[in-house]
């Protein structure tokens, strides 16, 4: 479709929603295939994106030089008044076409089936290269083509493209206040808190995210690097960075590309990446395609990116994705209007890592006596500030962009940096970006609560650009007793003229920046912070509870905040497995899951780390008496988007139980049996609690509804294991300890129960305190509003648990 030739309601009618669950079913078939190796059902598979149907078959099985027929009614659709080109054709989401082997049909049906995973056979490859799709409501063929024909050599798109050139104003720093600078700068949506997007997103499924974006005791979302660990035993893992600097091709798009690579790089650089070629990226291009100068723009870029950059830093680009239609266009009052994007090329960095615990933080280590922010200035003190976010809250773009002016430099600051983190020399690490030094060296303040003096003197003779330019550079927290070693390898990696001390950490609580011995500016952190918080709280406030919004930021900006700890009253390297491993008893426990449910590998993990030995029973596999609760010692109901995650999805999961027979007396029986245990944890405590009726001694229960801030929140919150009967807690009373929160219905509701009673009956096991130790009410800490800070119970016996929060 060219530029803006789409309608309003063609947009709208065309947009594509995604649904969380389905694809979760759709992955746990696509495992239990994968895990059987080389008996897997599946022969080959291709997701369904764009072109929908009409693209994924035909590629299906030209990947293996076949043909195949297919039948257009065999195709799951609930619009059955759609034409044959729009069920070939439309995008329709979470869907894969797989060949499955013939001889395994039936084991892959039989595991769709337990999955509640929809599927259907449309057709089979035939070895004549030739695509058939028939109609047998209308009796004809739609299609009937032979694959060259379709997959062939198509004739090559050609365009007569024209560069433009433009002649920007440079940005003049001088007359700049300070002060409104900073102000401007920290409330730039680019550079301010994104607070509000990351605590709506679970950030903690799989068990093994080792770093996301919230740092340090505070949880301050700045950090460089996603990292995830490869297994639940092990060390290495993935890493996982973007870059991105749109408005810089607004002044020149090779320079934006080169940037945007060099961008992920740097951020990348946080984890335990070995080597330069070990990075592999996406690229995600965006342009106003046909749009003046623009397809040249492009054209210069990606030969910028792909036949230079790149292959110089052996660094490949295996996949990527375009949208080359970035431009509106309307009439109002009769007069033709239009918009465009500018050139975008968003890059997402991935590499294998050696060893997730070594990732490095923009956290500052006060524990250094005598330390110092270097910042590593790949930019060589040009201070460059155009398409500079400073520059566009000024409503200017500036004339000349940073740039990486030689591929060397980026060789350079890898090796440099690499072996710096390998001789322990690096003690906090953040990249210099959106918002240049001040933006960077703020987020470091606000990850440890610290104040930090700024001294500009060696940057060049605009103190203003030089805090504010976006060139290429990372700061890095050294021992100044290790300054002579970190000097040695600055030196033999060509960057000794590119190194520069620029701060350090004081007591006054207050970021200073002095340049020619004259302070130019000192505000305290915590007043800071506010401005950089203001956009997630105005957001926040809008869109959530606005009482939960002010909490959240009183606690923010609140200087006598302790933040996360931990404090137990166990021995945490004790195994307490260990007598009952070395007998041989493993107890069998039921890892419980309903359609949906994506908590139950973690789960699975903690308990067989445990001493346990854990079954992966789905609620098809009780209904169909594939399994019996019988058979087993332990029962545990795991979290995750069971039904949907729609509202009350854990009372659809109970009365799924309650009303078969067969199950409820399954349940019951199980409950009933003094030598059993059972856990439920977020979506299991939800649908547990609504068991109550069969679960003896659970009578006072609370149902959980609606977090009082109406939004699912996903934190890491400070929780106190109180003196209870619950089995699985037992000796582990008065520890203090972070734990992940990640539901949107987790509040503590007593109309059919009694909070009074289960505190008189030692029945509350788990409570939320604030990071000063203290019962809290209050949000965040208490995430969803449960009195009492209560969010974990047991019955009177203690042998059955529920909770809220995630302790696997």
């Amino acid at each position: 479709m060219a530029s803006g030739s789409s309608t309003e309601d063609l947009d709208f009618a065309a947009v594509q929603r995604g649904n969380a669950e389905m694809q979760r079913r759709c992955q746990e078939v696509i495992e239990q295939c994968v895990i059987r190796g080389k008996t897997s059902p599946i022969i080959s598979i291709h997701d369904v994106g764009a072109g929908g149907l009409s693209n994924a078959i035909p590629e299906l099985i030209d990947d293996a030089d076949l043909g195949g027929e297919f039948e257009l009614r065999k195709i799951p659709n609930a619009e059955p008044g759609m034409s044959p080109k729009e069920i070939w054709c439309n995008e329709a989401q979470e869907r894969y076409v797989l060949a499955i082997d013939h001889e395994k049909l039936a084991e892959f049906e039989a595991l769709c089936k337990r999955e509640r995973c929809p599927y259907a056979v449309i057709g089979f490859s035939t070895k004549k290269p030739q695509l058939v799709l028939s109609d047998k409501d209308k009796l004809n063929k739609p299609i009937d083509i032979p694959m060259d024909v379709l997959l062939g050599k198509t004739p090559k798109m050609q365009r007569n493209v024209t560069s433009i050139s433009q002649s920007k104003s440079k940005f003049i720093t001088k007359d700049i206040d300070l002060s409104d600078a900073i102000e401007r700068v920290l409330q730039l949506p680019t550079v301010a808190s994104k607070s509000f997007l990351i605590t709506i997103g679970d950030r903690t499924v799989t068990g093994m995210v080792a770093r996301d974006q919230f740092v340090g005791p505070w949880q301050v979302p700045v950090a460089d690097v996603a990292v995830t660990s490869s297994d639940y035993l092990g060390f290495t893992g993935e890493a996982m960075a973007m870059g991105e600097r749109t408005p810089l091709a607004l002044l020149s798009g090779p320079a934006s590309g080169r940037m945007a690579i060099a961008e992920a790089i740097t951020n990348i650089l946080a984890s335990d990446v070995k080597q330069l070629s070990d990075i592999r990226l996406s690229a995600n291009w965006m342009s106003p395609a046909g749009h003046e100068g623009e397809d040249a723009n492009l054209f210069a870029t990606v030969l910028a990116v792909g036949e230079a950059l790149c292959p110089i830093l052996k660094i490949a680009i295996p996949v990527g994705k375009d949208s080359l239609s970035m431009k509106s266009h309307w009439i109002e009052n009769g007069i033709d209007k239009s918009v465009t994007s500018p050139l975008s090329l968003i890059i997402s960095a991935f590499s294998p890592i050696k060893d997730v615990r070594k990732t490095l933080t923009p956290e500052l280590d006060l524990t250094i006596e005598d330390s110092s922010l270097m910042l590593i200035d790949l930019g060589n003190c040009q201070n460059r500030m155009g398409g500079s976010c400073l520059a566009q809250t000024y409503s200017e773009v500036g004339d000349v962009p940073p740039d990486l002016d030689s591929e060397d430099y980026i060789k350079y600051l890898f090796s440099t940096v690499t072996e710096l983190k390998s001789k322990n020399l690096i003690h906090a690490y953040h990249d210099r970006s959106d918002g240049g030094l001040l933006a960077c060296i703020c987020e470091m303040s606000f990850a440890s609560h610290v104040g930090i003096d700024i001294n500009l003197d060696s940057l060049g003779d605009d103190a203003v650009a030089s805090l504010f330019t976006e060139e290429l550079g990372v700061v890095i927290q050294i021992d100044n007793n290790a300054y002579g070693v970190v000097e040695d390898i600055l030196s033999k990696n060509n960057l000794s003229n590119f190194a520069h001390i620029i701060g350090k950490t004081n007591s006054k609580d207050t970021i200073s920046i002095s340049y020619n011995q004259n302070t130019l500016y000192a505000r305290k952190w915590s007043e800071l912070i506010q401005l950089w918080s203001n956009v997630s709280y105005s957001i926040q406030s809008m869109r959530d509870n606005v009482k939960c919004a002010d909490e959240e930021l009183a606690s923010i900006i609140d200087e006598n905040n302790h933040g996360l700890s931990a404090t137990l009253s166990f021995d945490i390297n004790e195994n307490t497995a260990a007598p009952y491993i070395n007998t041989g008893m493993q107890p069998k426990i039921a890892v419980l899951r309903e359609q949906g449910v994506n908590g139950h590998m973690e789960m699975a993990a903690a308990f067989s780390r445990a001493g346990f030995d854990a079954y992966d029973v789905h609620m098809t596999d009780l209904i169909e008496k594939r399994q019996h609760l019988s058979d087993f010692q332990g029962l545990v109901a795991c979290g995750g988007f069971s039904y949907g995650d729609v509202l009350g999805a854990g009372g659809g999961w109970a009365k799924s139980i309650l009303y078969n027979s067969y199950l409820k007396d399954e349940f019951s029986e199980f409950f009933a049996n003094k030598n059993i245990f059972a856990l439920g944890v977020c979506n299991g405590c939800q649908m547990m609690s609504q068991l109550k009726e069969i679960i003896p001694g659970a009578q006072n229960w609370p149902q959980f509804i609606q977090n009082e801030s109406e939004q699912f929140e996903s934190r890491l919150v400070m929780v106190k294991i109180l003196q209870s009967s619950s089995i699985l807690l037992k000796d582990m009373q008065n520890s203090t300890l972070p734990i992940v929160v990640a539901h949107g219905e987790g509040r503590a509701d007593y109309t059919n129960g009694s909070l009074a009673h289960l505190q008189e009956h030692n029945q509350v096991v788990i409570q939320y305190i604030n990071n000063n130790l203290q019962l809290t009410e209050k949000y965040p800490f208490n995430p969803n509003g449960s009195a009492f800070g209560a969010t974990g119970f047991c019955n009177q016996d203690g042998r059955i648990t529920i909770m809220m929060p995630h302790p696997e």
